[in-house]
C-alpha cells in the first residue's frame, strides 16, 4: 500500500494516509480559552481531511488531550457544536502535560477516506 504525506516538515506530517486510512498529527489551537482553542483546532483537523480527501463524517477516533481536566465540559461544549452528531467517533480524553504551557487542548484523529 502507499503512503501520502501531506504538509511534511522535517519534525512530522501534518496528516499521512495509509491505505484508507487519514492519520492526523495533534492540532492545537490560538487563543486564550479552551473555546477559542478548540474551534481553532478543530478547523485545523476540517482542513487537513479535506486535503486528504476526507471529512469529520469519517472520523474513526479521536484522542483529545487536556491540560487540566477542569476544561472538560468547556472542551465537550466545543465538540458538541462541531462534531457530525449523526457519525460521532469512538473517543478518549486525557489529562496531559502539552508541548506549551498556552496550550489547553490537543486532538489527534484518526478517519477513513
Amino acid at each position: 500500500m502507499s503512503i501520502k504525506r501531506i504538509e511534511t516538515g522535517a519534525r512530522m506530517s501534518g496528516a499521512v494516509v495509509h491505505g484508507n486510512t487519514v492519520y492526523l498529527a495533534g492540532q492545537v489551537g490560538e487563543g486564550e480559552t479552551v473555546k477559542e482553542q478548540c474551534e481553532y483546532a478543530l478547523r485545523e483537523v476540517d482542513r487537513l481531511l479535506a486535503v486528504a480527501g476526507s471529512d469529520k463524517s469519517k472520523i474513526l477516533q479521536t484522542l483529545i488531550y487536556l491540560s487540566d481536566m477542569s476544561y472538560f465540559a468547556e472542551m465537550n461544549a466545543a465538540w458538541e457544536a462541531w462534531i457530525d452528531p449523526a457519525n460521532t467517533p469512538a473517543r478518549a480524553t486525557s489529562e496531559a502535560k502539552l508541548a506549551a504551557p498556552k496550550y489547553k487542548v490537543e486532538f489527534t484523529v484518526t478517519a477513513a477516506l
